[in-house]
């Protein structure tokens, strides 16, 4: 329906309409309270009444279920992230007290390996370790790699914690980290041990290490690469996989945002607990705990920032190879 404005004084101005202001007011206050008493009823209708409704039914039923999902969800993860938390805790207090002979389950089979990749021969001495023919080099318990498992533990299964987050997550991903977790763990044992065998025979003098902090060095710089390395794989693993479920890969958080999660976990994990432990038990860390902390640090920088460097560098070229394609094609059309 067409109105006319210059014929319904409704819509003309006050002084067109000869009305005054003070009525165009409170006529407008008076409209806006009648709407509000409306929309107020129509809130209140009880919406149990639209059950008898076929949408009505339809709409509560699909809520209900939603928030049923939610709910389950919810709950689905913070049980699974108790059990995350409580299994490396478990294994954090277990691993401070154990011995050597109780820490045959990982000390054994990183000693096959060392063995068959150096030729050097071990035996088993019980509390002591695996010591080499030559009685020069021991694994101890402290070599047993258990905090790198704890940490590759964690950082799996947060990780899918996380960027599962809206799904229903099987519980069977629990033993799937935790036995990647454990051959991970053989293999970057294996490498940091046959390394610091090969380091010891080599008379490899640096003016600002000595031989106790290159070995915390490579180490450090081994554990930490394999850390990434397999958080890489796992990220690759987790996009093949969205690729073929949903059609599409997860966005791309940029490289330096995604690898300062593995870079968190380790810092929590060696650093984060020890100084928990020094404050709960009331002691002061001593200076090779701080000398530690600095190479801890540090270190994992230097794996992170050239990767991010070469992947910002790669980025920027696919960008101006692709530009200047697209220049290419618009000029010969």
């Amino acid at each position: 329906m067409f109105i006319d404005t210059a014929m319904n004084p409704t819509t003309r101005a006050p002084e067109e309409r000869n009305v005054s202001g003070d009525k165009v007011w409170r006529a407008a206050i008076f409209r806006s309270s009648g709407a509000r008493r409306i929309f107020g009823s129509l809130r209140s209708i009880n919406i149990a009444s639209l059950r008898d409704d076929g949408v009505g039914g339809i709409t509560l039923s699909r809520k209900e279920e939603v928030d049923g999902l939610f709910h389950r969800l919810t709950y689905t993860h913070i049980a699974q992230l108790v059990v995350v938390l409580l299994g490396a805790l478990i294994l954090k207090l277990y691993y401070s007290t154990a011995s050597a002979n109780e820490l045959r389950w990982i000390l054994a089979p990183t000693a096959f390996l060392v063995e068959l990749i150096s030729g050097t021969p071990f035996r088993f001495e019980s509390h002591a370790g695996y010591i080499s023919s030559d009685r020069s080099f021991l694994i101890a318990a402290s070599c047993a790699g258990v905090n790198f498992l704890i940490t590759s533990f964690l950082m799996l299964s947060l990780r899918q914690l996380w960027r599962d987050r809206s799904q229903n997550i099987p519980w069977r991903f629990l033993p799937a980290a935790a036995l990647l977790s454990y051959f991970a763990t053989l293999v970057a044992n294996t490498v940091r041990i046959s390394t610091a065998l090969q380091l010891r025979r080599i008379p490899l003098e640096i003016s600002w290490l000595n031989r106790n902090q290159l070995h915390r060095f490579e180490g450090i710089f081994i554990y930490f690469g394999f850390l990434l390395l397999l958080f890489m794989v796992s990220e690759r693993m987790s996009s093949k996989t969205a690729l073929e479920l949903r059609g599409y890969p997860p966005a791309d958080t940029g490289l330096f945002r995604k690898y300062l999660f593995p870079l968190l976990i380790y810092y929590a994990t060696t650093l984060g607990i020890p100084l928990a432990n020094g404050a709960y038990r009331g002691g002061i860390a001593s200076t090779d705990f701080w000398q530690h902390s600095v190479f801890v640090l540090l270190t994992p920088l230097l794996l992170i920032l050239p990767l991010a460097t070469l992947r910002f560098c790669r980025d920027r070229w696919t960008i101006c190879r692709l530009g200047r394609r697209t220049h290419s094609r618009l000029q010969a059309t």
